[in-house]
């Protein structure tokens, strides 16, 4: 689940996301809680996670690992280091280590991981929420992938405050 500016943007160059905060979405439900109990850990990058931290709280219940070579435990406030783990696997052996723990379904946040996901072939598919604004620069959420990624459109939901929700599955190659 990934919010995503009518330009393809997930935040901005500085990992920002005030541009969501812009948005009136009158008490709609976007699914996030519902999608939340759908799966069993969450993957993100140290961007992700660093732009997390600047939350009012923590917004996880499940398991947190964070993609990272260069961050530890030591950079993240005390009440969080039993809720976050680091790794440097791959995402095929992060896979690996998820099924052995009986895992089914990640969530994996953040435009680098979801493409190192995607390039290795572990999305099965993906909910959008495009936000009507343009940001004219910033992260995008898809950048180049190792092949064409098929998709199937699964779901549209429009709201009143102009966002639309957009699930897909991948089509299989």
């Amino acid at each position: 689940m990934m919010a995503m500016s009518l330009d393809g943007y997930v935040a901005r160059k500085n990992h920002s996301l005030d541009w969501l905060n812009k948005q009136p979405t009158q008490n709609e439900d976007h699914g996030f809680f519902d999608f939340m109990d759908s799966v069993d850990a969450l993957v993100m990058g140290s961007g992700s996670l660093k732009t997390v931290l600047g939350f009012c709280e923590w917004p996880y219940v499940k398991p947190v690992v964070v993609l990272s070579r260069s961050m530890t435990k030591q950079e993240l406030p005390e009440h969080l280091r039993d809720k976050v783990e680091f790794s440097r696997a791959s995402p095929q052996e992060l896979w690996e280590v998820f099924s052995e723990a009986g895992y089914k379904r990640i969530y994996v946040d953040g435009g680098a991981v979801i493409r190192s996901f995607l390039n290795a072939g572990l999305v099965q598919d993906m909910k959008i929420t495009m936000v009507p604004i343009l940001l004219g620069g910033g992260i995008r959420i898809f950048g180049e992938t190792a092949c064409d990624v098929d998709l199937e459109l699964v779901s549209a939901a429009p709201f009143p405050s102009g966002m639309v929700d957009l699930v897909y599955k991948l089509k299989a190659s």
